[in-house]
């Protein structure tokens, strides 16, 4: 992402995005007040806070295969543990707001497309520790710390698959669960962003809660965005800047949001 579109990027955001007070349908309005802007600590916070301790304090480096569109920050694929979980894995806040997210809904079923260390596979764990997740990651070197940690911190509910997302939602698709939320954080590129949303569409019930990760991480994720949110079977979408959020609830009028967190 340029500097230049960055910046355009958001203040485009800020200046479409509203609070709850702009709000009119109950479901959303619901989501952003019980859930979105719910500022009470949960115990569940010390334990992601110690994950991501743990992860900072490694000072060991993998060499990373990286199959997506790339890094920021890194020039080598020979990276310290410590650097990838500070640089390249979900935020604190946004690991809360993920955990908040999953225990708001109670998935049965969750799908993670993108590992990395398990920061945000961690969040959607404690979320519902009764869901089962499946969670995929390309590379072996970060497939291997993320297991140590969910063994070491007994998180029983994840299961982690070593592999490349589009060989693995082409032969093993989650099965058509009621309630399943799907996270998007593989590949920030526009091609396959589409390509995984068309492949698990057929996954879909009234139910779904996808997410995407960085819809605004370049132009290309930007239209990928655009073009999700014009698709016939989404109805409502909500905009946070980072993460876009998608619900196929054929009961609404079909309404885009755009929310400041």
């Amino acid at each position: 992402m340029t500097l230049f579109f960055s910046i355009q990027s958001y203040v485009q955001f800020l200046w479409k995005s509203k609070n709850q007070h702009g709000v009119h349908s109950p479901f959303v309005f619901d989501l952003v007040t019980k859930c979105f802007y719910d500022r009470t600590s949960k115990p569940e916070y010390v334990l992601l806070k110690k994950y991501r301790n743990e992860l900072l304090q490694n000072k060991s480096s993998i060499e990373v295969t990286d199959f997506g569109a790339g890094s920021r920050v890194f020039k080598s694929n020979i990276r310290p543990i410590s650097k990838i979980a500070q640089t390249a894995g979900i935020s604190t806040k946004r690991a809360e707001l993920l955990y908040r997210i999953t225990r708001y809904f109670q998935p049965d079923s969750i799908l993670e497309i993108g590992t990395s260390l398990g920061l945000a596979t961690s969040a959607l764990s404690l979320g519902n520790p009764k869901a089962t997740i499946t969670t995929l990651e390309g590379c072996p070197e970060t497939a291997r710390i993320a297991q140590e940690n969910f063994q070491k911190f007994q998180l029983k509910n994840i299961h982690l698959q070593n592999t490349e997302f589009k060989t693995f939602l082409k032969n093993h698709q989650p099965s058509t669960i009621n309630r399943q939320l799907i996270y998007f954080d593989g590949n920030h590129s526009k091609s396959a962003t589409l390509q995984y949303f068309e492949l698990l569409l057929p996954t879909i019930t009234n139910e779904t809660i996808w997410i995407f990760d960085d819809i605004h991480w370049s132009a290309a994720m930007t239209e990928a965005w655009e073009t999700i949110k014009k698709h016939p079977k989404v109805k409502v979408t909500i905009d946070t800047f980072q993460w876009g959020l998608v619900f196929f609830r054929s009961e609404q009028e079909k309404e885009h949001f755009t929310i400041r967190l």
